[in-house]
């Protein structure tokens, strides 16, 4: 069902700022009910013969997440939108999986968004149950998604950027979900206006892994977008994992 005579963009983002909180008490699932378990499926691309670099892989993740929540199929596609719907309104949880060769070609037949950044790309899909991965998600390795730390450079505080706590020592599964939250808990933050420009420019941002210290020192920070950890994965719960701010 198209919802005609609807401003796409404006849509997606009403239903991501009235659904959506930086509160993951304000969300609950039933585990007697599946349907309740949802979850967002990224698949990040980690050829063998030539991975990417990690910082890269991270940027495209977060990229792609926030683009799958903005896409002007919430308002062409009601699959689309009541995949968003039912996630938004339980536990947001996020899955990252490895996909490499003809795994990787046939995911993209799977309904989402492919980023590439630096030639690093991820893929994240429309939210469904638990219970209901399609195939094609379903058989991407979850585990084998690692790779090592590198040095992309100093914070710019101009672009938008994610922040990880490096201290945490995350894998680059866990790290992909963390960024792909903070970026659509970002968009949610902004107005109209500041997504849009966004959008125009493929939600362009910077994803940084900096050192405990350095990243304490932006939390609190008016205007910093913060992820807490539901703790199912690698870290305590209520940990704060990500950092995010729009730039300047």
């Amino acid at each position: 069902m198209t919802l005609s005579g609807t401003d796409p963009l404006a849509l997606a983002h009403d239903l991501l700022r009235a659904r959506v909180s930086d509160n993951r008490h304000d969300r609950s699932e039933d585990p007697d009910r599946p349907e309740t378990v949802q979850a967002m499926q990224i698949a990040l691309h980690v050829p063998k013969a030539d991975p990417p670099r990690r910082t890269d892989l991270l940027a495209a993740s977060a990229r792609a997440v926030v683009a799958v929540c903005l896409d002007e199929r919430v308002a062409t596609d009601s699959d689309w939108r009541e995949g968003l719907t039912g996630w938004y309104d339980h536990l947001i949880r996020k899955v990252a999986r490895r996909a490499r060769n003809k795994a990787w070609l046939d995911a993209q037949a799977v309904p989402g968004v492919t980023v590439d950044v630096g030639g690093a790309q991820a893929r994240a899909f429309v939210p469904s149950p638990v219970a209901d991965i399609p195939p094609a998600v379903r058989k991407l390795q979850i585990q084998g998604t690692e790779l090592p730390q590198d040095e992309p450079g100093a914070v710019d505080p101009r672009v938008p950027t994610i922040l990880v706590d490096r201290g945490l020592r995350m894998t680059t599964g866990k790290a992909a979900a963390q960024v792909g939250h903070a970026s659509m808990l970002l968009a949610a933050s902004r107005d109209l206006d500041w997504v849009r420009a966004w959008a125009e420019k493929g939600f362009e941002l910077d994803v940084r892994e900096v050192a405990s210290g350095e990243f304490s020192g932006y939390a609190g920070t008016p205007g910093v977008v913060a992820v807490r950890d539901a703790g199912f994965t690698e870290v305590a719960p209520d940990s704060l994992t990500v950092l995010a701010f729009a730039g300047q």
